[in-house]
């Protein structure tokens, strides 16, 4: 009968090189999410998810459900440290961004006082578009706070706290600023009346059922646990047929539900829309190439997107 031959980790802080602990006879098959809960016995401060673990001090962090005996590590193994600041879950997360957001487009369709003139304080607007509008935001935020409570599975546990402020602010500013000249007393309608109007509404809803037929997809991959992770593929909902033509369909869809949006209300801000590809183009590729490799023997297929987005969505 073999013995278990016990580990040895030291565990420095990745700036000064000062020891932060050292942990004895520690199992080979532990994770580093099991030596991020021992580090956090002898400095109760840094919780797991504070943590960031690595073999070089200026190294790639270690994923919490690598192995120790697994690592380019001899018994004695040495860790370097990083305080990743303060976390919030991702459901507190996305909670704030989007409540957030969707109030303060409502500040707006109310109008209540100190955003217009006083004499337009709790009036409304006479034009049955900017009601319309004021549905498709709200049923768009609505939407995805459901999607956060029954839809997603979280492949990350939480958030920097500086960065929720970051999210926050580009959510509630946005959306302030679509509201502001959507609700606005001089709005005009779109140039092209009821048929821009009508036209662009159907998109906006056909984009809005295709992107949460996509996060359902996703959310319906993970199996044991979240363990393990199938290959997307396209369903008989015709939605996930994008699938055979994008790596990532709920940003494409996204992308849709915005641009309609715009042509259906006609204002400046909506443009904006424009910028916001340039971000939704940068999670998609971040995504693919991570389940690029974790697919490599599905060569030429398309590669999901994360299970759960992690801005706006």
């Amino acid at each position: 009968m073999s013995r278990t031959t016990f580990f040895e980790v030291e565990v420095l802080d990745a700036k000064t090189k000062e020891q932060l602990c050292f942990l004895d006879k520690v199992d080979p098959h532990s994770t580093i999410g099991d030596i991020k809960s021992l580090f956090y016995k002898s400095h109760p401060q840094w919780y797991p998810a504070r943590q960031a673990l690595r073999l070089e001090s200026k190294g790639k962090s270690l994923r919490d459900d690598e192995i120790l005996q697994n690592l380019p590590v001899g018994t004695t193994a040495t860790m370097y440290f990083k305080d990743l600041g303060p976390q919030l879950g991702w459901t507190t997360v996305f909670f704030a961004e989007y409540i957030g957001a969707l109030l303060t487009y409502l500040l707006f369709f109310f109008r209540v006082p100190y955003i217009y003139s006083h004499t337009y304080a709790f009036t409304s607007s006479p034009h049955p578009v900017v009601t319309l509008a004021c549905v498709c935001h709200t049923f768009h935020y609505m939407k995805r706070l459901m999607e956060t409570i029954f839809v997603h599975r979280f492949s990350h546990g939480t958030m920097p706290l500086r960065t929720i402020i970051k999210n926050c602010a580009y959510y509630w500013g946005f959306s302030a600023w679509l509201a502001y000249y959507i609700n606005h007393p001089l709005y005009t309608p779109p140039s092209y009346g009821e048929l821009q109007i009508k036209y662009a509404l159907i998109t906006f809803a056909m984009c809005e059922m295709g992107n949460l037929s996509i996060h359902m997809s996703l959310s319906n991959l993970r199996v044991d646990g979240f363990r393990v992770r199938r290959f997307p593929m396209p369903t008989k909902n015709p939605f996930t047929w994008l699938f055979f033509f994008v790596s990532c369909p709920n940003y494409t869809y996204e992308v849709g539900a915005w641009m309609s949006f715009t042509v259906m209300t006609q204002v400046l801000p909506g443009r904006k829309t424009l910028l916001g590809i340039q971000q939704l183009k940068e999670w998609p590729s971040g995504s693919q190439k991570l389940q690029s490799e974790k697919f490599k023997h599905n060569k030429g297929a398309n590669i999901m997107s994360k299970s759960v987005h992690q801005a706006p969505r």
